[in-house]
């Protein structure tokens, strides 16, 4: 999610908005001579001003999609899955400038959320909210606990649709050069798919997921900020970690805990980088030429 469309939407809003309402109050063009006799820029501001602003308030201030390009958060959400996003959730704010206006909430422990980046706020990352400011965050061979308090996990019967295993890598082009063909991309996906195990993790009392893990890795162990913020993660070889969030600011994770690049990564999600909560699926496109499917739409828990 690499490409903010407000930076078009915003702009071609503004210059729409402002020609429409100089001819309202001065030039009154459309008044004085018609609209078909009324200058190109004039046209088009009456045609698409209305138009542009509408969709420009939907996506700001209510519902904005967003399409998954990674499998980061399997089985939760699949790379092709389309999602609303709720702009509200956590306050409104002002596009482009992503100053809070009004507040109207905070993450909560478990949810799916939509953020800048914070090494670079050009793209859009999501990921589930693990820890809020002031919560302590520890791992300790295997289990995850916040504020000292285990969060509970159970085994989960869980069997992936094939199709989605499939796309797990997605064909193209490696960062070492390398063409991956689609045919090559589905055998990696149900390759690694032999040692993925699936467990019920459950943040509080009325909210459950699903979590993917991938055998007995641990390969955050290599993760420049643990081991920088958590001196124990080298010494038990990643098997222990410990960190504290600060005021203002997010711990998150993938829900695919062996495949993500994360917080435990790059760090913390200040609260100013929210851009939204992920609340549904609402279609899913596999990579090339194929249509799209409503067999994944649902709520994201």
């Amino acid at each position: 999610m690499d490409f903010d469309f407000n930076l078009i939407l915003v702009p071609a809003t503004l210059i729409l908005g402002a020609i429409w309402l100089l001819d309202k109050l001065v030039l009154k063009q459309k008044q004085s001579k018609g609209l078909d006799k009324s200058t190109a820029p004039v046209r088009w501001a009456y045609d698409f001003f209305p138009i542009l602003a509408i969709v420009l308030v939907v996506r700001s201030f209510l519902i904005e999609p967003f399409n998954i390009p990674s499998s980061s958060m399997v089985p939760t959400l699949y790379t092709g899955d389309f999602i609303a996003v709720n702009k509200y959730a956590y306050g409104i704010r002002l596009p482009l400038v992503n100053t809070k206006v009004l507040d109207l909430g905070a993450p909560q422990h478990g949810d799916v959320v939509v953020f800048r980046y914070p090494e670079n706020p050009k793209i859009y990352y999501i990921k589930r909210v693990i820890g809020v400011g002031g919560d302590t965050v520890s791992f300790n061979n295997g289990q995850l606990s916040v504020n000292g308090k285990a969060i509970a996990t159970t085994p989960a019967n869980f069997t992936p649709d094939p199709k989605m295993t499939a796309q797990l890598y997605p064909p193209g082009k490696t960062e070492t050069g390398e063409v991956v063909t689609a045919e090559q991309a589905a055998q990696l996906g149900n390759q690694e798919e032999l040692s993925a195990k699936y467990v019920q993790e459950s943040p509080s009392s009325n909210h459950q997921h699903l979590v993917r893990y991938l055998g007995d890795k641990n390969w955050f162990q290599y993760a420049s900020f643990l081991q920088q913020a958590s001196p124990q993660l080298m010494a038990s070889q990643g098997q222990q970690w410990q960190l504290t969030v600060p005021k203002g600011h997010y711990f998150v994770m993938g829900d695919n805990r062996d495949r993500s690049a994360d917080g435990r990564f790059w760090g913390f999600v200040p609260d100013e980088n929210l851009a939204g909560k992920a609340v549904y699926v609402w279609t899913h496109k596999a990579s090339g030429l194929s249509l799209p499917t409503f067999n994944r739409n649902g709520a994201i828990h």
